[in-house]
């Protein structure tokens, strides 16, 4: 792996996983307990509790809540969860994917490859593949995860509406091979399928576009306040400030207007999937 690259992997997150880590262990040393009893109680390897404790891995949320109350620590290692999941990602998808998490609409266009929230872990894992400077095994399999566990976002109650607006190049672009992009195509028809979930495809043959500015999100939180996010080549903003959020707004608004329809789109990617 690229120094530079382990390093700045290495940054990203490292703050608060060493924190956690030198609280798990003070407090498992005041309970007079070793790695490997812990690791016992809480179903892990005692190597895995000494990764937990030197910030090397990123521990589950399970194991938070399982160490708080085998070491009665008495809420000090739950109350860090939140900041623990988000050194999943990348520094600079961190707030976005906190408020991602707990939007209850969110709009999506899409320019270069299939949203996140629904790719396909082999999809996924190509992306990340290609990824340059290069990411290493142990980021791209952390970033991986993390990108999973973004679609429980489709099994929230009350479920958030979601839109997706997606060029109809990324569809045709074989990302991972032809068999990673049937795969895909395949998974963008069974989440279509639900409710609550709205695709529509931009056609190549669009003679206006309201988006060549580039990709951003949208989103409503549960309390009213509307968001937007954009990024381009690892950097990002998160817009709050109501007349940039409504300018997005009007232009995704646009884009809908000039894209297939969510049934259109539906045969068009069945049509895909079919000339394969």
């Amino acid at each position: 792996m690229d120094d530079e690259v382990r390093e700045t992997e290495h940054q990203v997150g490292a703050g608060m996983l060493c924190v956690f880590g030198r609280q798990l262990k003070l407090l498992r040393e005041r309970a007079g307990m070793d790695r490997a009893r812990l690791g016992a109680l809480s179903g892990y390897s005692a190597s895995t509790i000494a990764s937990f404790e030197q910030g090397r891995r990123i521990p589950p949320p399970k194991f938070i809540d399982q160490a708080d109350d085998v070491l009665g620590a008495g809420g000090v290692l739950a109350a860090s969860k939140e900041e623990v999941a988000r050194a999943h990602y990348p520094a600079f998808f961190r707030d976005a994917a906190t408020l991602e998490a707990e939007a209850a609409v969110l709009h999506v266009y899409a320019t270069q490859a299939v949203p996140g929230l629904l790719q396909t872990e082999e999809y996924a894992r190509a992306v990340f593949a290609m990824w340059r400077p290069q990411l290493g095994d142990e980021v791209i399999e952390r970033r991986l995860a993390a990108r999973l566990a973004r679609q429980d976002v489709f099994d929230r109650r009350p479920a958030p509406h979601l839109c997706f607006v997606i060029e109809a190049a990324v569809l045709l672009r074989p990302l991972g091979g032809e068999t990673v992009r049937r795969g895909q195509l395949e998974q963008l028809l069974l989440i279509e399928g639900r409710r609550n979930v709205e695709i529509q495809v931009m056609p190549l043959s669009c003679q206006e576009h309201a988006g060549l500015a580039g990709p951003f999100t949208l989103m409503e939180m549960k309390d009213g306040r509307r968001i937007a996010y954009a990024e381009v080549q690892g950097d990002s903003r998160v817009h709050t400030e109501r007349q940039k959020v409504r300018e997005l707004e009007r232009t995704y608004g646009s884009l809908r207007a000039q894209a297939h329809t969510p049934a259109e789109s539906r045969e068009l990617t069945e049509n895909l999937l079919g000339d394969g």
